[in-house]
């Protein structure tokens, strides 16, 4: 596989964070999976446009109660489907020694919701039965930088992302699709590529920042994502992907009527990816989906990206 080809599926990997709920509804601001296959490998300089849908499935224990919304809800069955536009600008000038870029994006999604119980509400209002919810909106705005080292088949990379939490949002629903409150994830990620394999693992941490309306602050949590492909041709890769989510320290502040409610989830499933020519452009296309298991405190189901990207820059 040629130099440009490996550039360009590096920016696959620039993904924000999506389905912003609190940890209080056991989603946390960093959606697991966000990085994939040659994460850590520089991108060609100048501009790009990744876009990325993603389809999420996924249910509560239904004999378990979630805080979510200021209210505690019993057997949550969740659909949420989201289109990001997520532009990208990588500096051809090293910084540190390193390749920089940063990328700015949002969302416009659909989310929805039902659950078969609800024994407490926001500000104190009692609920009883089941009730269901939908909303389509705006995310919100998702901020992402990386530094990038290259040294033959290793590459390294840091990175961090924070939001501006000014999407779709109120403390009184069942489902939003703005997060809250503020939020900062930091990490960095390693990829082996021998230009047939490839091997990327991206560990961060998430800091939350409280919910000055539901009196709600989201524990510390720890994430890793891991990809391994084979380029079965110069055009196409398959391989698996999957991830670890750990929240390492409790929730706190009045709304945490659960106490620490620390959540965990696991997944696996496959990936492929495909290169192909639009005009003198060379453009990028991947499919992936996450199979979740040992989930903990979170909803745990199925999940599925749709990723294009776009070379703006010659």
């Amino acid at each position: 596989m040629n130099k440009t080809k490996r550039h360009l599926l590096g920016l696959a990997t620039l993904l924000p964070a999506v389905l912003a709920q609190a940890d209080d509804g056991g989603i946390s601001f960093w959606l697991p999976g966000q990085f994939g296959a040659l994460a850590a490998a520089p991108t060609e300089p100048g501009w790009s446009l990744p876009l990325i849908y993603y389809h999420l499935s996924a249910e509560d224990d239904a004999n378990k109660g979630i805080p979510r919304g200021g209210r505690t809800t019993f057997g949550l069955d969740a659909k949420a489907d989201l289109l990001f536009a997520f532009p990208t600008y990588t500096f051809a000038e090293p910084l540190l020694g390193a390749q920089a870029a940063i990328a700015l994006g949002a969302a416009v999604a659909r989310s929805e919701a039902n659950v078969d119980a609800t024994l407490t509400g926001p500000r104190g209002r009692n609920f009883s039965g089941g009730t269901d919810d939908s909303l389509k909106g705006a995310s919100d705005l998702y901020l992402l930088g990386t530094l990038k080292w290259n040294q033959g088949v290793h590459n390294f990379m840091v990175y961090s992302m924070g939001n501006i939490p000014v999407g779709a949002y109120d403390p009184d629903r069942l489902v939003n699709i703005g997060l809250g409150h503020a939020s900062l994830d930091a990490g960095g990620g390693y990829t082996w590529f021998d230009k047939k394999n490839e091997f990327s693992a991206v560990a961060g941490i998430t800091y939350n920042w409280e919910n000055t309306d539901t009196d709600y602050q989201n524990g510390i949590d720890a994430h890793l994502d891991l990809s391994a492909s084979h380029f079965i041709t110069d055009q196409t890769h398959l391989g698996l992907v999957g991830y670890v989510f750990h929240q390492v320290t409790g929730d706190s502040g009045s709304g945490a009527v659960l106490g620490d409610f620390k959540s965990k989830v696991s997944a696996i499933g496959p990936q492929a990816g495909h290169f192909f020519k639009v005009g003198k452009a060379l453009w990028y296309t991947n499919l992936k989906g996450y199979y979740e298991f040992d989930a903990k405190n979170r909803p745990e189901g199925w999940n599925a990206w749709l990723t294009l990207v776009v070379p703006l820059s010659e």
